[in-house]
């Protein structure tokens, strides 16, 4: 079962008890503040759609100290459906990653009309959501943050609107800096995450559980490197995982990810770039194994982009799996690559064996 990413909250006794327009003052049960704090830990986002006088609305929640618990609030008069299909697009969330509840069977229903994808639940349902399994990711260290690192990006879209200059020059003002490192054992609730969660920006779609991915760890033939990223609105956290194996005249590939939060920062084309540096470095062919999803096409155009093709080479005949139906093996003989113009890039020297992964150098920097 797909894990709920974004739940969105009507007011009017669902929240709260009491309808806020007739009643001029609503009560908050302290079971429902509960449930919204621990999914808040939990890394879940939380949104409201509710058809209210918007300050009126956003007053009650600042007064009830809830306010912060919420992105991209739609308070208005307009219909729900076009609420959460507004919260999804902000987000750049799936409709199949959120959830909708609501008192009212009739505003359940047209959005399940119009969005049958997102979840809905009765407000009866408020307090059983804890317990129920779509609510219950693995935690990570990230995803406690998660609710803050969307606030900050609200903040840097904000900054990017009032900014009058080009696209790569707002990312110079940023002060980007991407760490790629090695993984060890306290980052694979956040690497299975990734794979598990990201979509759009996964070059195959394939889940890496907590067995394989202590299995590629315990490999000196693979790597498992963690991208995280920070600029001066925050730190973003683990934003991308690399799944490197190391071949004879060959790295192949077997899993890029990143999250969707980055790609404006045009964070995969960086680390593909290094990636291909490095290699060209070693002097050896990359291959990166791609399937094509429903939501992935990005993830292709990244890659065509960097010069990977489809074109067969033999170094091609190293790279074996179990099951690699419907995997397309893309390809490139890499050259040298510059640094990048928009961020600071530190990260591994992959020529240095594993046994050496604590020491991180800064391979490439560029001040812009």
């Amino acid at each position: 079962m797909t894990t709920v990413k974004c739940l969105v909250w009507d007011l009017d006794n669902t929240l709260w008890r009491g309808t806020l327009l007739e009643d001029g003052e609503v009560v908050l049960p302290d079971e429902i503040r509960q449930v919204i704090t621990t999914l808040d830990e939990r890394g879940i986002l939380q949104a409201v759609a509710s058809k209210n006088d918007h300050d009126h609305a956003w007053g009650q929640l600042e007064q009830l100290g809830l306010a912060q618990y919420f992105v991209h609030p739609q308070i208005g008069w307009g219909p729900k459906s076009g609420s959460v299909r507004a919260i999804a697009d902000q987000l750049n969330f799936a409709l199949t990653t959120l959830a909708f509840i609501d008192d009212q069977p009739a505003e359940r229903a047209e959005v399940g009309h119009h969005l049958p994808e997102v979840r809905r639940y009765r407000a009866e349902e408020a307090l059983e959501l804890t317990g129920r399994p779509e609510f219950s990711p693995v935690v990570t260290a990230d995803s406690r943050r998660r609710r803050e690192m969307y606030q900050a990006g609200s903040l840097r879209e904000a900054a990017r609107q009032d900014f009058t200059g080009a696209d790569e020059e707002f990312l110079r003002t940023l002060a980007l800096v991407m760490t790629i490192r090695r993984a060890d054992e306290a980052d694979l609730a956040r690497v299975e995450e990734l794979t598990l969660r990201t979509s759009q920006m996964n070059a195959t779609g394939v889940h890496y559980g907590d067995a394989e991915l202590r299995a590629l760890l315990a490999d000196p033939g693979h790597e498992v490197l963690v991208v995280t990223l920070s600029d001066r609105f925050g730190d973003h956290g683990a934003v991308g995982i690399l799944l490197l194996e190391r071949l004879p005249g060959v790295w192949h590939l077997k899993l890029l990810a990143t999250s969707c939060r980055v790609v404006s920062f045009g964070a995969g084309s960086v680390i593909l770039r290094w990636l291909t540096d490095r290699a060209a470095a070693a002097g050896v062919h990359l291959a990166a194994d791609f399937r094509r999803t429903e939501r992935n096409r990005m993830m292709e155009v990244a890659y065509r982009f960097g010069g990977f093709t489809g074109d067969a080479c033999p170094c091609a005949a190293a790279v074996t799996g179990p099951d690699r139906d419907g995997i397309e093996l893309l390809h490139i003989e890499p050259v040298r690559q510059e640094p990048p113009t928009t961020m600071r890039l530190d990260a591994p020297d992959l020529a240095v064996p594993r046994a050496g992964a604590g020491t991180v150098v800064v391979a490439e920097v560029s001040h812009g």
